[in-house]
């Protein structure tokens, strides 16, 4: 049996997605923001081609990354040991902020 889903339903499950990015705060992110200058640049343009560049990544990106270093799920003993102690929230902000660069 086929379901049919209202587009109610859907734009509200879409207005979930959409509300993290929205809830984060990018000022806090940018004040956060000051460990990763070291090797990603005060504005997310890397100084060197070992590191990437994070100004304008899309933010849900960011966060995946981060959250799978915090985790253990992409590994890296330097960026493991920033993203550790990392809330969801501060994860978010960083992204919000990186996101916002252009």
């Amino acid at each position: 049996m086929k379901k049919i889903v209202s587009l109610g339903a859907l734009t509200f499950t879409l207005s979930l997605v959409n509300f993290s990015v929205a809830a984060a705060d990018i000022e806090k992110g940018k004040a956060l923001s000051g460990q990763c200058a070291a090797c990603h640049g005060p504005a997310g343009i890397s100084p060197s081609p070992m590191w990437p560049n994070l100004a304008g990544q899309k933010a849900a990106y960011l966060e995946k990354q981060l959250k799978d270093f915090r985790a253990d799920v992409r590994k890296d003993p330097m960026m493991g040991m920033m993203a550790k102690p990392l809330s969801d929230e501060d994860i978010a902000n960083l992204a919000a902020y990186f996101a916002s660069l252009k």
